[in-house]
């Protein structure tokens, strides 16, 4: 494994200079003064409307590969999926077997194996849409290849754990708008009707100008896979991804990144620095922190603080909260109507997304895990390009600035983040050529600071 961040040295950001230059707002218009109320990277349709078959692959078998296939066929009509890619047999085994319930037989041929299974899947010239679920280590190097392939992709987020990655799907993000490519990733809530709905009524200027906001995963630990004989130090890691930084990017990166996104979403941009702290106290497996606080700093002087944490019995909050000039705004993951809502400065409830179902939305909305690939089917049937990457990649590098600054207890920036050369864990190129499931070095968990000595 390369450098853990428990070593992280300022110097290691000095070196070649990174694609430069703001990174494009949300949408277009920028931020909240702009008033712009159109939103186009969601159709919020129940269903994509029928057209050219949607034939697809799945690179990553797991729990979210597994999920993310149901949601696509689940979308619309004259889609399946015909081949499965997996490190393990057993994941790949088990979602064929799930998909030859629902009515979708894939061939032993389009099955394949390893490090290298992805690569073979895109091979296949009948494939145009590919689901990539792997851990999020992966997705940069796959992303990259799909694109060349020149296929369209549904990914999970987060889209990368360091820096270099998150680059790498910048650039391969605008490699798939010039080639008229479409590409949607697993950040739901900008295809969630009440996300959506509260998005323009602050973009309409209802509160004001954005001020500030907060935004919280604070929830209980998350699954975690005890290590099995025979599993070598690499096959338990990438059993229990969700708990390894160099595969998760922890669990700011890999969860958090929800609500950071939102808020980079709403506030119209980027933040510059980060300062924040973190600490591990629960958590059983992996080298990961299990809570994190953060503060981001804007360029005009915004703030957004940054709460996430993953230990039992302790007060859960998933959500975003935002003040303006005018009031004061709240989202959150509960679909309930009257969990989003906006204030004015009197505390008076002025809108809740009831307003917005009297006008024609849903009351109870399909789930933002079908509505994603609803949006990217439809995206593809109508040549209406939807491209999103970039978007969560820079969500992705709030994240890890923050992480970075946890782990190191010092202020960040983004110019450092874009310029950094950090990366974490073997790249697919060693793993593939690895003939056994190895690692060169233990990962440790990291202390900010300097000792009292």
């Amino acid at each position: 494994m390369k450098n853990n961040e428990s070593a992280f040295n300022r110097r290691q950001f000095i070196g070649a200079l990174a694609a430069t230059g703001a990174v494009a707002a949300a949408c277009s218009g920028g931020g909240t003064s702009a008033k712009n109320v159109d939103y186009e990277l969601t159709t919020l349709l129940d269903k994509a409307p029928d057209g050219q078959e949607i034939i697809a692959g799945v690179i990553g078998c797991g729990g979210r590969g597994s999920g993310a296939a149901k949601n696509f066929l689940e979308a619309g009509p004259n889609v399946k999926v015909v081949a499965l890619a997996d490190v393990f047999p057993d994941r790949l085994n088990s979602l064929k077997d799930e998909l030859k319930e629902l009515g979708n037989t894939v061939a032993d041929e389009n099955c394949f194996v390893g490090f290298d299974a992805f690569e073979k899947l895109l091979d296949l010239k009948e494939i145009n849409y590919v689901i990539l679920a792997t851990p999020p280590n992966f997705r940069p190097p796959m992303f990259k290849a799909a694109v060349e392939a020149k296929k369209n992709v549904f990914m999970e987020k987060p889209v990368a754990v360091d820096p270099v990655g998150a680059r790498s799907v910048m650039a391969s993000s605008k490699k798939a708008k010039e080639l008229g490519l479409s590409v949607v990733t697993g950040t739901q809530r900008r295809h969630q009707h009440h996300y959506v709905s509260l998005y323009k009524q602050i973009q309409s200027g209802a509160i004001g100008d954005l001020v500030s906001a907060n935004v919280y995963w604070n929830g209980g630990q998350l699954w975690y896979r005890d290590r099995q004989r025979g599993w070598s130090d690499l096959e338990w890691m990438i059993r229990d991804w969700v708990n390894w930084s160099w595969l998760s990017g922890d669990h700011i990166v890999e969860q958090h990144v929800h609500n950071l996104d939102v808020a980079y979403w709403f506030m119209g941009k980027h933040p510059v620095s980060a300062v924040g702290f973190g600490s591990r106290q629960r958590r059983v497996t992996g080298d990961q922190f299990d809570n994190f606080s953060i503060d981001f700093s804007y360029d005009d002087g915004r703030h957004i603080h940054s709460m996430c944490r993953q230990i039992n019995g302790c007060a859960n909050s998933v959500s975003e909260s935002f003040s303006g000039t005018k009031g004061f705004a709240r989202s959150s993951s509960n679909n309930a109507p009257n969990q989003t809502f906006l204030k004015d400065k009197s505390d008076s409830v002025i809108w809740t997304y009831l307003d917005a179902v009297k006008e024609g939305m849903p009351e109870k909305p399909i789930s933002p895990y079908v509505q994603e690939h609803v949006d990217l089917i439809w995206a593809i049937r109508t040549g209406n390009q939807i491209v999103e990457a970039e978007n969560t990649a820079t969500s992705t590098l709030m994240a890890i600035m923050g992480r970075t600054s946890a782990y190191t207890g010092k202020e960040v920036t983004w110019e450092e983040m874009m310029n950094s050369k950090m990366t974490l864990g073997p790249t697919l190129d060693d793993l593939s050529l690895a003939k056994r499931y190895t690692m060169v070095k233990k990962p440790v968990v990291p202390i900010a600071g300097v000792d009292k000595s």
